[in-house]
């Protein structure tokens, strides 16, 4: 497999003490070459000065280099440690005017280590003691240095203690970045699972709606036919195609739901019935033996969808309770009344079936509790209990914002 030079940096990074203790091994090495190889009269002639006063280059002066260059290696674990413990040994090599070699070079990347790594009062503090080393050095030192020299060396420990506070801001920045892209994913998978929650709540109350309605409708015609099955097949025949046309009319609303949830393939799409539909759900009521009547007053204009659909599954509702409950004689009404800023819903019953009206009075029955969703979703009033007279009624008040 081949390699690139992004996989070797990669492998540092993961490997951090590998690649100071590199670092370390090149600065020692080439602080002893340096010592080793040249001489007081050569170092002269790079700094183009007469003459410099220096201890000729033995082994003790090697051990001293190393002992500031090597604690490189150290570096990310102890960076403020080191960086005081290793002012003594290069006020020694300063003290017996030895060459130094790269010791000052491994002060500044202690003190930019410090600067990159740690709080900022702690790298205020290694500033300090950076610049306090120098001071020292400069005193105890053999050579005098001019003001330009001192000028250099003071914006030199500042370039390097300003890296190190950038990095570490950068780094910061950046892990704030990550964070907050982090939370921003949570917060959108926790909005996602509201989503799905919210519409899989949706589809159940809408397929419960759908089914409960029209099962309830072809139960109560199953039983007309069998009732008329021997003595007026005609009647018979006429409830059974009721049945069948009731159960197309299921699977196609059906259908349409749940085809929002296929992924095969795009979802079979159709209008949701509204409070136009409600004339032919009056007629499906009447042909189930529910004796219903249908008022419509007010204003003639559109309703927002979700207020239609609402005020369509409430009718359904409370008319598939009344066919189920108020008993084979019973009368339902139902009132729609459309004003400029609000629609009212009124479906009511005489209930002459008693036992059953008793058992509609305990409200805890899903469609109920569909129903109270559906109004409260979009901030309307809804009663639901006996009626006065007799019987079962359901009221609910919707408000009219925003108007198609």
């Amino acid at each position: 497999m081949r390699t690139t030079p992004g996989d070797y940096r990669s492998w540092l990074r993961a490997h951090p003490f590998i690649g100071d203790l590199i670092l370390a091994v090149v600065l020692t090495a080439g602080s002893s070459a340096l010592i080793l190889l040249t001489s007081p009269e050569m170092l002269a002639r790079w700094q183009d000065v007469p003459h410099l006063d220096l201890r000729p280059s033995d082994a003790f002066n090697v051990l001293l280099s190393a002992l500031c260059t090597l604690p490189v290696a150290l570096r990310r674990p102890w960076p403020f440690v080191l960086l005081v413990l290793t002012g003594i040994p290069q006020w020694v090599l300063d003290a017996l005017s030895y060459n130094s070699g790269f010791s000052e070079i491994a002060g500044l990347v202690l003190l930019y280590t410090v600067a990159a790594y740690r709080g900022l009062a702690l790298s205020l503090a290694g500033l300090a003691i950076c610049a306090a080393q120098y001071g020292i050095s400069v005193a105890i030192g053999a050579g005098p240095l001019s003001w330009t020299d001192h000028l250099v060396v003071a914006v030199v420990i500042m370039l390097c203690w300003v890296s190190g506070r950038s990095v570490r801001l950068r780094r910061a920045y950046m892990a704030e970045l990550v964070h907050r892209a982090d939370r921003l994913e949570r917060a959108r998978e926790a909005d996602t699972r509201a989503a799905r929650a919210e519409e899989r709540s949706r589809i159940a109350r809408e397929l419960h709606d759908v089914v409960a309605h029209h099962v309830s409708v072809m139960t109560v015609q199953a039983s007309a036919a069998r009732k008329m099955l021997d003595s007026n097949p005609d009647v018979a025949r006429d409830a059974l195609t009721a049945i069948e046309e009731m159960g197309r009319t299921a699977m196609a609303e059906m259908r349409n739901i749940v085809g929002v949830l296929r992924t095969d393939g795009p979802a079979e799409r159709g209008p949701q019935p509204g409070m136009s539909d409600l004339p032919t759900l009056v007629e499906q009521m009447r042909e189930a033996g529910l004796r219903t009547q249908l008022w419509i007053e007010g204003e003639h204009r559109g309703l927002p969808p979700g207020v239609d659909l609402a005020a369509y599954r409430l009718v359904q509702e409370a008319l598939t309770n009344s066919l189920r409950h108020a008993g084979p004689a019973a009368r339902a009404w139902v009132t729609v009344r459309q004003e400029q800023n609000e629609l009212t819903v009124h479906v009511e019953d005489d209930g002459r079936g008693a036992a059953a009206e008793l058992g509609r009075a305990t409200g805890t029955g899903h469609g109920l509790v569909g129903i109270r969703e559906r109004v409260a979703l979009y901030g309307g009033v809804l009663r639901i209990g006996p009626r006065n007279g007799g019987g079962f009624e359901v009221r609910a008040r919707f408000p009219l914002k925003d108007r198609p």
